[in-house]
């Protein structure tokens, strides 16, 4: 058993490591260091322009989401929204396709002040990539976290898109929320330095 638990850790040291940030062009500006200071200004900024910080995610991405978005708001004072109540999925899904789950609230409660995180481990989920379409159709700043392929087709539709290149959920996952834990626990920390970007 302790030999198990050092391999893990060994790996999930190793995706974190290996984490990747770039920008909308594709250039790469850092590692997992670098994807918690630009997120954290990307929330804060989004925050001070009055806008709201919405999580979208399926399975376990979208428990990260409801997670993150309930720290974000109660720990870091920053607006949050999550669109996953029963009723609403089921009847979105019903109406509209389950593809257009996000899609649609995004569409219709999205303002262009504020801000998408877009999570899905493959980066092919249909309904992610159609919610970070209708963002940018309103002109939102999208920051995305993937997995597995390097060329999955969510890593290149963000202004800052974070890559974990694991082919393992657990582990894409676990770097997933540990990255958007410590943006809610860096607010504090940047807001007293005077480090918001707020354009």
């Amino acid at each position: 058993m302790v030999g198990t638990i050092t391999k893990y850790r060994a790996l999930l040291n190793k995706a974190m490591d290996d984490t990747i940030v770039t920008d909308g062009k594709g250039s790469e500006s850092g590692g997992i260091e670098k994807a918690i200071e630009l997120v954290s200004r990307e929330a804060l900024g989004c925050d001070n322009r009055g806008g709201e910080v919405i999580f979208i995610g399926n399975g376990g991405s979208a428990a990260i989401c409801n997670h993150c978005a309930v720290d974000w708001w109660k720990n870091g004072e920053v607006k949050t929204r999550i669109f996953y109540g029963d009723s609403q999925l089921t009847c979105l899904a019903n109406d509209y396709g389950y593809e257009h789950v996000f899609s649609k609230p995004v569409g219709d409660y999205g303002k262009k002040d504020d801000l998408l995180i877009a999570i899905s481990s493959s980066g092919k989920s249909a309904n992610i990539l159609y919610g970070v379409k209708a963002a940018r159709d309103i002109g939102m700043k999208v920051i995305t976290l993937s997995g597995f392929s390097g060329d999955n087709p969510l890593r290149s539709m963000g202004d800052i898109n974070i890559y974990v290149p694991s082919m393992e959920y657990g582990f894409v996952e676990l770097v997933h929320q540990i990255i958007l834990h410590a943006v809610s626990d860096s607010f504090e920390e940047m807001r007293s330095l005077n480090q918001i970007t707020l354009d």
